[in-house]
């Protein structure tokens, strides 16, 4: 059986290709699933993805699902459960964020009727595509990115630097930065 071709990225571990071409670049109107990208890529600042990625399903049980209702209602002694949790990153100040991010998140509910209007306004409501033709063309942040982080900020967001933005944008699909020899660029119908 042929091997298919993916994003140079991914190659290091099954679990990295299995994300990759069930999940990664896949547009998400979802804001359950926004959420939870969005409270992961907090969590990787600084940090490789496939940390994040092994720990998951510590983070998915931890935090209840992702269920930003319940997180923005956290009470102290849930910070400190967390903050023991060795199955997760036990960072407080990101530990913290989630909690500030998933009010923040409900309150652009409010505003837009959900946080995925609020995200996909950005790009009019379609996927971007720079073509990257491999993975040095891809940049870790774009003028889209260093908008958005901008925005997020002054709404109370915290750990939404451009970088961490770019990574979201990129993961649920608001931003297409699959290489084009990719098989997954057929199979998203991008080109």
């Amino acid at each position: 059986m042929e091997e298919k071709i993916r994003c140079t990225w991914c190659l290091s571990s099954n679990l990295y290709k299995e994300y990759h071409d069930k999940e990664w670049g896949k547009p998400v109107y979802d804001d359950a699933t926004l959420f939870e990208f969005l409270l992961l890529e907090t969590f990787q600042a600084g940090l490789s993805w496939i940390t994040i990625l092994n720990k998951r399903e510590n983070f998915r049980t931890a935090f209840d699902h992702f269920d930003y209702k319940k997180i923005a209602a956290y009470s102290d002694a849930k910070i400190l459960s967390l903050l023991e949790d060795s199955g997760i990153i036990r960072n407080k100040l990101k530990v913290n964020s989630a909690i500030t991010n998933a009010q923040a998140f409900m309150n652009i509910q409010e505003q837009y009727g959900s946080f995925s209007t609020y995200i996909w306004n950005f790009v009019y409501g379609k996927p971007i595509d720079i073509l990257p033709v491999t993975n040095r063309d891809v940049p870790a942040t774009t003028p889209l990115s260093d908008t958005i982080s901008k925005d997020l900020k002054t709404r109370g967001f915290k750990f939404v630097g451009s970088t961490v933005i770019y990574a979201f944008l990129q993961a649920t699909g608001i931003v297409n930065d699959h290489t084009q020899e990719c098989w997954t660029r057929n199979d998203l119908n991008i080109i």
